[in-house]
């Protein structure tokens, strides 16, 4: 075997193994839990995918939003060398501590604007994770105890009010409350104390709200349910229901947050403030596990003392070291900026795409979070025609072809992805 690992110079990727035997390897020795193309990615670099063969594919999926400081970041990547050869990137035990959490908690939580406002202007304070549906998790734990504590509401009895077609993750507990039947059927008993309403309807929400009700979790714009965008107003009227009924209002910004959709936050498009939110994937420039839920200093003190959560892996240096350099990047780079630019060009080129097209029902965009949903329902089908173009997209629930490239995108690599749309939208 070693000499089939061994590379020479002019090889990529971690190994020299054929595709054929990477995809034997995956389907004999590996969970079958993801519809996938038929791409064996051996390196990845700013926007680009490479395969074995050298040849390249835009990538317009970004892992979901993982990649928006697109990939293999110079900076992140030179800080992760550093700590590793440093000394200073090994997993820690959560009984002492380390300078890069510290520094990291510090930037996130001054970052985000003050969160919980009704609460007390208290500053804002972040409780690590590695996996966004951990940090979900977290915020459900906040709102549950915030219910049991402040409202009096009796433990077990407490209820969160989410939204169909919602997408926060696989564990159990979140399953629970997908509207997908598909993401639950045979794993029960699920986790009860949720309660769905239709998306963008402030008449059901209100209505939904009863003597148990803890707290409102939702998507700023949903991803994986279809790329839909609230309606004006909507998150305001959130905001109105949970000061009225003593609520807390959570938000998962995991794809949507960190420059996405052209704001540094989505929520700010409504210029409303939750009392918290829920980020991950670009949080470490998509090279290590990191996630977080914020929210306001008052709050996450009430519910989080010694012992009532943990994490091993939650905020160790290396994830943290990754951290700290991936919000400057954001910053720095003017990432956001290039988001709200760049995105509103290449969604007004694909809206002209749109216009001479018989298969496009409805374009809609925020930022570089650009969903194309088409007339027949079947969006993978035009995502397998971009792939042999040399685009890699996804779909999202099933009917909208996804766009989500790294933020880093410029306007003639907008002008490809254009490109490559036109040739399987307009025939």
């Amino acid at each position: 075997m070693a000499d089939i690992i061994t590379k020479t110079n002019s090889e990529i990727g971690f190994s020299n193994l054929p595709d054929d035997t990477i995809l034997n390897y995956e389907s004999t020795f590996g969970a079958h839990h993801y519809s996938r193309q038929q791409l064996v990615v051996r390196k990845a670099e700013g926007i680009w995918l490479y395969s074995q063969d050298g040849k390249k594919y835009l990538d317009c999926l970004a892992a979901y939003s993982a990649a928006n400081h697109g990939h293999h970041h110079p900076k992140i990547v030179k800080a992760l060398v550093e700590a590793l050869q440093g000394s200073y990137g090994s997993v820690i035990s959560n009984v002492v501590y380390t300078d890069s959490l510290g520094k990291f908690l510090e930037k996130l939580a001054t970052l985000t604007p003050q969160l919980g406002t009704r609460f007390g202007d208290n500053g804002n304070k972040v409780l690590p994770k590695c996996g966004g549906v951990e940090s979900v998790e977290t915020a459900i734990k906040m709102a549950r105890y915030y219910g049991y504590k402040e409202k009096g509401i009796p433990d077990g009895k407490q209820e969160i009010i989410v939204f169909n077609n919602n997408f926060h993750g696989r564990m159990i507990t979140v399953i629970s409350f997908s509207t997908s039947d598909k993401y639950k059927e045979g794993f029960g008993p699920l986790t009860p104390g949720f309660v769905s309403v239709e998306y963008g309807n402030l008449d059901a929400v209100e209505k939904a709200v009863n003597k148990n009700t803890c707290g409102i979790l939702m998507e700023p714009m949903q991803g994986e349910g279809g790329m839909f965008i609230p309606p004006d107003g909507f998150l305001k009227g959130l905001r109105d229901i949970s000061d009225k009924h003593d609520l807390l209002l959570l938000f998962d910004e995991i794809q949507v947050g960190l420059g996405r959709t052209g704001k540094m936050f989505c929520f700010e498009h409504e210029n409303v403030i939750p009392d918290g939110i829920v980020l991950g994937k670009a949080l470490s420039g998509g090279l290590v596990p990191l996630s977080c839920f914020v929210t306001n200093s008052k709050l996450m003190d009430s519910a989080f003392q010694p012992g009532r959560d943990g994490s091993t892996y939650g905020g160790y240096p290396l994830a943290c070291v990754a951290g700290n350099v991936a919000l400057d990047v954001l910053v720095d780079e003017k990432l956001v900026e290039n988001s709200r630019k760049v995105g509103s060009y290449l969604a007004d080129k694909i809206r002209e795409i749109a216009k001479r097209s018989d298969f496009v029902k409805e374009v809609r965009n925020r930022g570089l979070f650009i969903g194309i949903e088409v007339k027949d329902g079947d969006a993978m089908k035009y995502c397998r025609e971009l792939l042999d173009l040399g685009l890699m997209a996804n779909d999202s629930h099933g009917h909208t072809i996804r766009i989500s490239p790294p933020l880093i995108l410029t306007e003639s690599e907008a002008d490809f992805i254009a490109d490559k749309l036109e040739l399987v939208l307009v025939k």
